[in-house]
């Protein structure tokens, strides 16, 4: 059984229709790719899964239930996490404050909390700056931090927005590092990435989208030779580099 599936889900802006009935499936286990030009849908899709925005028509089911009414932070509870494209911590607050934030989701007690919140810190390889005002951050560490808070509620699935943009080439090899541990701890991934070194590397499958529209889906070397996809997001050149490999 798919842990999430979209069935013809679509979202309107008054007359601008930005979702056009797209549907997929993500299996337990994979790392899920969503790609497609700016202003495709993508983040829209997101903030239809977790409910930031409602449906405007179809349904999204996660782990054999339908939750496509339910509030975000029921949605939250019943086990998909999700990182944003502009990352805002609360900034006056410590990094270890952050995600002890996130982690009274699950957790009642301030011992509780403190405890998964040092777990997710240090998986995210951000204890040295435990104490440290988020606001101070430098940006790879703010993305860490973002994932980190995320993971303190002890998701199912992760949905991935940009965790790699503004990133130099090693925080870049990091980044994929960690997107795959997170896998190999149980969490499904969706992840939004416009570099494609990394929605490349890491990504069982690929769906891709332009014009709120699904245009192909399938593995990285598929998704990446399919005509629509070249003419939409990937470009000539990238294209014959794929053809080269």
């Amino acid at each position: 059984m798919a842990l999430l599936e979209l069935q013809s889900v679509s979202k309107n802006f008054g007359g601008l229709r930005a979702v056009d009935e797209v549907s997929f499936q993500v299996e337990p286990g994979e790392i899920f790719g969503l790609i497609g030009p700016n202003g495709s849908g993508k983040t829209t899709i997101f903030n239809l899964i977790n409910h930031f925005y409602p449906v405007s028509g179809g349904r999204v089911i996660f782990n054999g239930q339908d939750i496509t009414g339910l509030k975000t932070h029921q949605i939250c509870q019943r086990g998909i996490g999700r990182t944003f494209q502009v990352v805002k911590p609360l900034k006056r607050m410590s990094v270890i404050d952050n995600i002890i934030a996130s982690a009274f989701l699950r957790h009642r007690s301030m011992g509780a909390a403190r405890r998964a919140a040092e777990e997710s810190m240090e998986f995210c390889a951000l204890t040295h700056y435990a104490k440290q005002l988020a606001r101070s951050l430098p940006i790879a560490s703010r993305k860490r931090l973002e994932i980190a808070r995320a993971l303190a509620t002890q998701p199912k699935l992760l949905l991935l927005d940009e965790t790699a943009a503004g990133l130099n080439p090693s925080e870049l090899d990091e980044a994929i590092e960690l997107i795959k541990q997170i896998r190999e701890s149980g969490i499904t991934v969706i992840i939004v990435e416009h570099i494609m070194k990394v929605i490349m590397t890491i990504s069982d499958r690929i769906h891709a989208i332009n014009h709120g529209q699904t245009i192909a889906e399938g593995s990285p070397g598929e998704v990446a030779r399919d005509p629509k996809v070249i003419e939409a997001y990937l470009g000539e050149e990238t294209h014959a580099q794929s053809r080269g490999n």
